[in-house]
C-alpha cells in the first residue's frame, strides 16, 4: 500500500477550525487534569493523609493518561477520531461523578487512574484531528487555536479548584467536568469525521512509527519536556500555599499558567508564517528557563506567579512546536505516532511529580524549580536541533 509524503500531505483538506463539541471535550480534558493541584493539601487534611499521597493521586492520574495513548491511538487510527472521543467522555463522565463520591484515598485514587485513562483519549484524538483536516503549513495556527481552549481549560481549572475547595467542598472539583464531559460527548454525536490514511494491518501501522527515526525523537522528547514542564507546574500551586496562600489564592494565581498559554498561542499563531518552528521553539525555552530560574532564585509569590505566566508561554511556543511536529512524522499513522508522543509527556509528567514529591514535602520548592530550569536547557536545545533537521528533510 502506498503511504502519504509530506508534499502529498499538503494536499489536506484547508479547515482551520475543529467542532465545537471536540474543543469543548479537549477543553474539559485539559480542566479535569488540571484541578487537582489546588487541592491537594486540603484532600490531605480531609482525608487525613500525607501530602506526598495526595501528590500520588496527581501521579497515577497523568501516568494513567499517558499510558492510555498508544491504545487510544491505534484505534483513533482504525475506528475514527470522534468515535474514539465519544466513547472516552463517557467513561471519564462515569469515573469523574464517582470520584465526587469516593469514600477515602484509596477509592479516590482508582477513580481517578480511571479517568486519567479516559480522558487521556481526548486531547490525541484532537490532535490527529486536526492533522488530518488541515495542511502542514497551517497546522501549528490552527493548532495554536485547540491549544488556547487547552490552555483557558487548565487556568480556569486552578481557579476553580481553589475557590470551591476553600468556599465548599473539594468534591465538586471532579463532578464539573463529569458532567462537562457527558455534555460534550452527547454534542459530537452529530459531528463528521475527517478524511485520514488508510489503515493496513495492525503490525504495519505500529511498524511504521517504530521505523521512523523522528518519531523515536519526538518520543523521547516528550519525556524530558512532561517532566519539565507538566511536573514543575504541579508544584506551582503547592509552592503558594507553602507560602500561606489558602487555596483560592493559589489556585487564583496558579491561573496564570492558562493566562498565559492564552494569550501567547495568540502571539504564536502570528508569527507562525515568520518565525520558522525550531525558532519558535528557541523562544518558548528562553521563557520557560527564565521563569523556572526566578522561581529558584527568589521563592516567592511573585516569582511564582512569574513561572506561571511564563509556563504559559513555553507551552504555547516550545510545546506547540513539538505537538505539531509529533502530527507530521508519520502520516500514514497519525493517531498512533501522536499518541506515543502524548503518552511520553504524561510518563514524564507522572516522573516529574514522583521525582519531586518528596523536596515538596519538605518544602524545598526552590530545589524543584532550579533544576526544572537546568533541565530545560539541553530539552530546548534537542528540540530546535531536531526540528531544523526535520524541516530540512523536506
Amino acid at each position: 500500500m502506498l503511504m502519504p509524503t509530506r508534499s502529498a500531505e499538503s494536499a489536506a483538506l484547508p479547515e482551520t477550525r475543529v467542532p465545537l463539541p471536540l474543543t469543548a471535550a479537549a477543553f474539559t480534558a485539559n480542566f479535569d487534569r488540571f484541578a487537582i493541584g489546588p487541592i491537594l493539601v486540603t484532600v490531605a487534611a480531609v482525608l487525613r493523609v500525607p501530602l506526598t499521597a495526595t501528590v500520588a493521586l496527581a501521579g497515577g492520574y497523568a501516568l494513567a493518561y499517558g499510558l492510555s495513548q498508544p491504545l487510544w491511538g491505534v484505534l483513533s487510527d482504525r475506528i475514527g477520531r470522534l468515535r474514539v472521543v465519544r466513547t472516552a467522555l463517557t467513561l471519564a463522565a462515569l469515573a469523574g461523578l464517582a470520584s465526587a463520591l469516593a469514600p477515602n484515598l484509596a477509592t479516590l485514587a482508582v477513580l481517578r487512574i480511571l479517568a486519567g485513562f479516559a480522558f487521556g483519549a481526548v486531547v490525541p484524538s484532537s490532535l490527529s484531528f486536526v492533522g488530518d483536516a488541515v495542511a502542514p503549513a497551517r497546522r501549528q495556527g490552527a493548532l495554536a487555536d485547540l491549544m488556547a481552549a487547552l490552555g483557558l481549560g487548565s487556568g480556569l481549572a486552578a481557579l476553580f479548584a481553589g475557590t470551591v475547595a476553600d468556599w465548599l467542598s473539594w468534591r465538586l472539583v471532579f463532578a464539573v467536568p463529569a458532567i462537562a464531559a457527558a455534555t460534550a460527548a452527547i454534542g459530537l454525536r452529530g459531528a463528521a469525521e475527517p478524511q485520514r490514511a488508510p489503515v493496513g494491518s495492525l503490525a504495519g501501522q505500529v511498524g511504521a512509527v517504530l521505523r521512523s527515526r523522528f518519531a523515536h525523537l519526538v518520543t523521547a522528547l516528550g519525556v524530558v519536556e512532561g517532566a519539565v514542564l507538566l511536573g514543575g507546574l504541579t508544584f506551582v500551586a503547592p509552592a503558594l500555599q507553602h507560602q500561606g496562600l489558602s487555596e483560592a489564592a493559589a489556585g487564583a494565581i496558579t491561573a496564570l499558567y492558562g493566562a498565559g498559554t492564552l494569550v501567547f498561542t495568540r502571539a504564536v499563531k502570528a508569527l507562525v508564517h515568520r518565525i520558522p518552528p525550531h525558532g519558535l521553539a528557541a523562544i518558548g525555552g528562553a521563557f520557560v528557563t527564565v521563569g523556572y530560574a526566578a522561581a529558584a532564585a527568589a521563592p516567592g509569590v511573585a516569582t511564582y506567579a512569574l513561572v506561571a505566566v511564563l509556563l504559559g508561554a513555553g507551552w504555547a511556543f516550545l510545546h506547540s512546536t513539538l505537538q505539531a511536529w509529533a502530527t507530521s512524522v508519520v502520516p500514514e499513522a497519525r493517531g498512533t505516532a501522536v499518541s506515543l508522543y502524548v503518552a511520553a509527556l504524561f510518563v514524564g509528567s507522572a516522573l516529574g511529580a514522583a521525582l519531586g514529591g518528596g523536596a515538596a514535602a519538605h518544602g524545598r520548592f526552590g530545589e524543584i524549580f532550579g533544576v526544572a530550569a537546568a533541565a530545560t536547557v539541553p530539552l530546548t536545545a534537542a528540540v530546535v536541533l531536531g526540528r531544523r533537521r526535520f524541516t530540512a528533510r523536506g
